[in-house]
């Protein structure tokens, strides 16, 4: 017997089984037998059976087809007409609307905001989502428990460190230019845009007196996680306030907290690395350090054997094309860790030079020959490991993600972002092929601080969110374990408590890292302010202009040095760095850089870029020629 669901008699395209049923709702509809009933016209729409049937309307019903007449219709046919001569304009047109709409269309229909909420703390921060998320959650159920208020966390990301200094800057130079011209009834002009924030404004300058007098603010209440040095930029600005100087701010919680600060607590400075201001404008939430995040598996392919151990193993010529970096002007942890690599060679030029001391030379020459010596050498091993890099991100967080996926076998990275990474890819056993090491003696065991904003909108909840991280829930939330009592719920941070006192037994047999014992490996490197400190920017600016902005042209010129047996004039003239001498870093570079003068900025930066562009690629030719 034939299969009459998919069998068809007359071979016009709809089964037996389908015009079987129309003929039995509509006598004379179709026939299985009969093909030219497929292109009849049973209802008189002007739309044939077959047309009809194969989007399932009904042939024996005008009603279900009006499709056709409508298209007939003398202005559907302009339209379609204008349609087929525009129609690669109107493709873009719909792309376009597609691009802008979609991220309104792919929004989660949950939003992060509760649907009712008594109180909001904004908060702007660099944190990834796993910090976000685990601190809003455990600080929102905190004060639920505390409070009965139901409490929206109102996170700002707005990038780097770097991106949250320029928009902190923004935001409070329009409140202030708000409150000058509108509370004080002043002229606004561009130096009062200029001094008005300005750390190195006259102690009498007007507008520099009124904004810190003032408390106008950026509409954010809490500055949460960066580095030390971002946070002392702001602090000299006036951005960050130390409280009422009672029970707000972080002098608030001093006096409530006693116990929380010093030597058995949170020390004002540990091997020369500030862990707080000594005026409470910001503290130290968790400890944190440099290191290096590397693959093991890349590390074998490409013929490494030994995991890496100092920053000049990732100046190796076999990471050629292996290194993952960030660039330095977005992210101020990188500009940390370039900086802590300098202050090894400073140490190891001063060691070396102690051990053969020169003739006629006083200690502080000694001194200052080894901090010029290791300015050198640290700038040259940044430039080869620059050489050795795929890329430049944007971004810090990515490195530890690329080196996870094999698509670089090393980059520099924070401590808790490395570890996080090694934790991500472990086996059951144990074992992983992503490894994190931070350089003994090549990185501080320096802070990520937290501070409140000048103007907060809530000054009371932010002082208790600042207590929270400060305290031991928070201490817990950083270090502890996944799922443990406690610790966090979906995710181990990695990071370390900046407490002292919390490293008892008891918590460190619970935390992810508690044989780190991060006080005691302070004491292997010593943190130097003073030798650069006041070239901080200058690091970031001379990393940016060398080595990301002519990555093209030294990545090339390396890869010649390789190729060519290594030829030493060719490398000589790839690290000539007498143009960025400590000196002149610190010196007139660093002059132009704290003037805030984009015109001569600019101008600086081309001129070096031009000259080292020029360099590198003579080193290219060189090492082509075997010279």
């Amino acid at each position: 017997m034939r299969n009459v669901h998919i069998y068809d008699a007359d071979e016009d395209r709809i089964t037996d089984a389908l015009e079987d049923r129309r003929a039995a709702a509509a006598q004379g509809s179709l026939d299985t037998n009969v093909f030219a009933d497929a292109v009849a016209d049973f209802d008189n729409d002007c739309v044939m059976n077959f047309e009809e049937i194969t989007p399932r309307l009904d042939p024996a019903h005008a009603a279900t087809c009006r499709v056709k007449p409508f298209l007939d219709h003398p202005r559907a046919q302009a339209v379609l007409a204008w349609l087929r001569h525009w129609r690669k304009e109107v493709a873009v047109v719909l792309a376009m609307l597609l691009t802008l709409t979609g991220p309104f269309l792919l929004k989660p229909a949950q939003s992060t905001a509760p649907a009712h909420y008594d109180r909001r703390l904004v908060i702007i921060t660099p944190h990834h989502d796993r910090i976000r998320e685990e601190f809003g959650q455990a600080f929102a159920a905190h004060w639920k428990k505390t409070t009965g208020q139901t409490l929206f966390l109102d996170w700002r990301v707005p990038g780097g460190t770097s991106e949250i200094a320029m928009l902190i800057k923004s935001e409070a130079t329009a409140a202030f230019q708000q409150h000058w011209q509108h509370h004080l009834k002043k002229t606004w002009s561009p130096a009062v845009a200029q001094y008005c924030l300005s750390a190195k404004a006259s102690p009498d300058d007007e507008a520099r007196k009124a904004y810190l007098a003032s408390n106008v603010g950026t509409g954010m209440d809490v500055f949460f996680g960066g580095g030390a040095y971002d946070f002392e930029q702001q602090a000299k600005a006036g951005t960050l306030v130390a409280g009422d100087g009672e029970t707000t701010g972080i002098i608030g919680l001093m006096k409530k907290h006693p116990g929380w600060f010093g030597g058995n607590g949170i020390p004002e400075k540990l091997s020369g690395e500030p862990f707080r201001d000594p005026q409470g404008r910001w503290c130290g939430a968790c400890l944190s350090s440099s290191g290096i995040v590397f693959n093991r598996d890349v590390l074998r392919r490409i013929g490494i054997t030994a995991d890496p151990d100092s920053w000049a193993d990732l100046a190796d010529k076999r990471y050629y094309g292996q290194i993952a970096l960030s660039d330095p002007g977005k992210s101020g942890s990188v500009t940390k860790a370039l900086e802590m690599l300098i202050q090894q060679q400073m140490q190891i030029a001063i060691d070396r030079l102690k051990a053969n001391p020169p003739p006629k030379i006083t200690p502080e020459q000694l001194e200052a020959q080894g901090v010029a010596e290791g300015w050198n050498e640290g700038l040259r091993l940044i430039l080869r490991i620059s050489a050795n890099a795929r890329y430049f991100t944007d971004f810090s967080t990515k490195i530890p993600l690329e080196v996870a996926k094999g698509d670089a076998a090393a980059g520099m990275c924070i401590d808790f972002y490395g570890r996080s990474a090694e934790e991500d890819v472990r086996k059951p056993d144990g074992t992983s092929r992503v490894g994190f090491i931070a350089p003994l003696g090549g990185t501080s065991v320096s802070v990520d601080p937290i501070g409140m904003l000048r103007g907060a909108p809530d000054p009371e909840l932010a002082t208790a969110f600042i207590e929270f991280v400060l305290g031991e829930p928070g201490q817990k939330l950083w270090s502890f374990r996944a799922g443990e009592t406690d610790g966090p719920k979906h995710h181990a941070l990695r990071r370390l408590p900046v407490r002292h006192d919390l490293y008892t037994p008891e918590n460190t047999a619970r935390m992810s890292d508690g044989k780190e014992a991060p006080f005691e490996k302070a004491e292997a490197f010593t943190y130097h302010a003073e030798r650069t400190a006041a070239a901080f920017n200058a690091i970031r600016f001379l990393v940016r202009v060398i080595c990301v902005d002519s990555h093209e042209e030294l990545h090339a010129a390396w890869k010649a040095i390789i190729d060519n047996g290594m030829p030493e004039r060719a490398i000589k003239v790839l690290e000539d760095l007498t143009r960025v001498k400590y000196e002149a870093a610190t010196g007139s570079i660093s002059k132009i850089l704290s003037a805030r003068d984009k015109v001569r900025e600019t101008r600086l930066a081309r001129e070096l870029g031009d000259a080292f562009r020029t360099q590198f690629i003579r080193a290219r030719t060189m090492a082509r020629q075997g010279l």
